[in-house]
């Protein structure tokens, strides 16, 4: 049974926070609800976004997300 829009979000945040990786593509998230559809969780994703709990990433070719405060800044390295 696919989870609730608020508890799809939830479990993506937890995703995006406890993982070893800073920077995860949309499609990390999917296993976050086998049943919900790849638009769903990539409206949950930027609705994270949205309400600044996630922010989108960059490395020039490709756009990832990151938990607020945990995206790696490739100035710095």
């Amino acid at each position: 049974m696919a989870l609730s829009k608020d508890e799809l979000k939830a479990a993506i945040l937890e995703k995006a926070l406890s993982g070893p990786k800073a920077q995860l593509y949309v499609k990390d998230f999917y296993a976050c609800d086998p049943d919900a559809k790849p638009r769903e969780v990539k409206n949950a994703a930027n609705d994270l976004v949205k309400e600044g709990k996630m922010d989108f990433w960059s490395s020039g070719s490709t756009t990832m997300y990151a938990a607020k405060g945990r995206a790696k800044d490739e100035e710095h390295r």
